[in-house]
């Protein structure tokens, strides 16, 4: 559980309010209320929406907004992983040459329809000029 979660959760328990309450009263959904006391900061949209939600409960149950977003934004950003720790999927030279006929196959396809579509485009000409000249 995150350290502002469970502060926003003492903080409601405290006031006796429920989360249902406090997702009436800031619009937010109870959901991303829970997830947030939680700690599990995936369910929370990205950017300037999560540190707007984190503010309006903070105020809805009686804390300093400021304070709480301050911690919740350093909280944030110690649990995002480095770059460095990243898992990337391995890709094998297998997968590229996969990809690559399939690149190709595309380009196939698309130049034979192409040349299907000149070829009728051509053959409607050739029978509109010999109809009009009989």
């Amino acid at each position: 559980m995150s350290e502002v979660g469970q502060e926003l959760r003492q903080a409601r328990e405290g006031r006796g309010i429920s989360l249902q309450q406090v997702a009436a009263s800031t619009k937010i959904a109870a959901g991303v209320l829970e997830s947030l006391e939680r700690g599990d900061f995936r369910r929370l949209p990205g950017g300037i929406f999560s540190r707007a939600f984190v503010r309006s409960y903070a105020l809805e149950v009686g804390l300093d907004a400021d304070t709480v977003v301050a911690k919740f934004v350093a909280e944030l950003a110690s649990a995002v992983p480095d770059e460095s720790e990243t898992v990337r999927p391995d890709v094998t030279d297998d997968d590229l040459a996969f990809l690559e006929r399939q690149r190709k196959a595309s380009l196939v396809l698309r130049i034979a329809i192409g040349l299907i579509v000149v070829a009728i485009i051509v053959a409607f000409v050739v029978w509109r000029m010999n109809r009009s000249v009989a």
